[in-house]
């Protein structure tokens, strides 16, 4: 079994009962955010990006299941915990190539307003704080 096959089971497995802000299956959420990335590694990170933070999962399953530990820290910092300010926790993953890479392609899943089905104040609220974020770390991303 490929790496990548193990980490779609592992979050089929945490995402199992979850749905999403407008009912979707959660899944498709870090499932969408693999095809937006390049490579294995970026891909198994994106699968794996909210496993930690939304389900029983620790990082010490990850790394019992056989991920890299360079697979597991950027899991590791795209965890957002709560003693983190939403500032803070995206700072912190910026210094990391292949976390931001795939908190990326998670902000752009997030503000794709497509899958809203409706725009409210709360919402609007969180696509500008998401954008925010976006341009943050696509300056990281360039060295800027």
């Amino acid at each position: 079994m490929s790496t990548l096959t193990k980490a779609i089971e592992i979050a089929a497995r945490a995402h199992a009962d979850q749905t999403d802000k407008v009912g979707a299956p959660y899944i498709l959420h870090p499932l969408r955010i693999m095809m937006r990335v390049t490579g294995e590694e970026e891909q198994i990170v994106a699968v794996l990006h909210d496993v930690v933070e939304d389900s029983d999962y620790t990082l010490d399953d990850l790394r019992a299941a056989g991920f890299a530990p360079e697979i597991v820290e950027a899991v590791d910092l795209l965890t957002h915990r709560d003693e983190d300010s939403y500032d803070a926790y995206v700072e912190r993953l910026s210094t990391n190539p292949l976390a931001r890479r795939v908190k990326l392609g998670d902000l752009e899943d997030n503000m794709d307003i497509k899958r809203l089905e409706q725009i409210t104040p709360k919402a609007l609220a969180r696509l500008e704080r998401y954008h925010k974020a976006w341009v943050f770390l696509q300056q990281a991303d360039r060295g800027i």
